[in-house]
């Protein structure tokens, strides 16, 4: 069989004591990210072999982690707090595998958006930037 069940999958936010104590963000739905990419260089010449262009590797861009929530205002308003700081805090995202796989970085809420549709339940959409590497372990 091929494949692991994402069920189970956690964004968790540090609280920024020592030793920093990590929560999971309750009622996740989806979980995206994080959108690694990385720029390059164009050092092209003259004298390039056969007339191809020629790239070197640049910046590194740990990019964004989406999530989307069943919004809870009880529990997710605590993140207006987020979205009103400029430091980046520690979050992980913890796979549900065994051993469990994680990706720990550092990150700013750019991004909190609810929706209350007549028809359907609460919801809201979370955006992160990281800032830095981040780190699988």
């Amino acid at each position: 069989m091929a494949g692991i069940d994402g069920f189970g999958t956690q964004l968790q936010r540090g609280d920024g004591a020592e030793p920093e104590v990590f929560t999971a963000l309750g009622n996740s739905t989806n979980i995206s990210g994080p959108g690694l990419s990385r720029e390059t260089l164009d050092v092209t010449a003259h004298d390039s072999p056969d007339a191809w262009m020629e790239h070197l590797g640049s910046l590194k861009d740990g990019g964004e982690v989406s999530v989307d929530v069943n919004y809870d205002p009880d529990k997710h308003d605590l993140l207006i707090a987020d979205f009103d700081d400029d430091e980046p805090r520690n979050y992980r995202l913890v796979f549900p595998t065994s051993p469990a796989t994680t990706w720990a970085f550092t990150a700013i809420l750019t991004g909190f958006e609810p929706s209350a549709p007549y028809d359907d339940k609460l919801s809201a959409s979370l955006t992160y930037k990281i800032s830095g590497k981040p780190v699988l372990s």
